[in-house]
């Protein structure tokens, strides 16, 4: 599988640009420190710092156990796994309120009711 191929099936699972990249250059290349990211990504502190905050919360990196000013990523097949578990649940969630949501839909004649939200 190309890089190309993977950077675009982790942005079409919910990963911005930049989570993608940040994600990707810690599973190539191992832990790294915030610096050393923006170094090699080119991109600016507070992105970087935003992004390695995203991809924590969607807990596919990780603070290095050993220094913990280096981040570490999962490797990819469990981050693949992760990420594609997460996509399911809120398709899941979606398929249940379906319902109530063309109920809603179908009632909701009016464009007054629109205006309310």
């Amino acid at each position: 599988m190309s890089l190309q191929r993977v950077f675009k099936t982790l942005v079409s699972l919910d990963l911005s640009h930049i989570d993608a990249k940040v994600y990707m250059i810690l599973a190539l290349t191992g832990p790294k420190k915030k610096l050393s990211i923006v170094n090699d990504l080119k991109i600016n502190k507070q992105q970087i710092s935003q992004s390695l905050v995203n991809l924590q919360n969607r807990g596919i990196i990780l603070t290095d156990l050993k220094n913990k000013n280096e981040f570490v990523a999962l490797p990819f097949e469990k981050a693949l796994e992760l990420l594609i578990k997460t996509e399911k649940a809120k398709t899941q969630i979606l398929q249940e309120t379906k319902k109530t949501l063309l109920s809603d839909w179908k009632t909701s004649t009016t464009e007054k009711d629109y205006e309310k939200n």
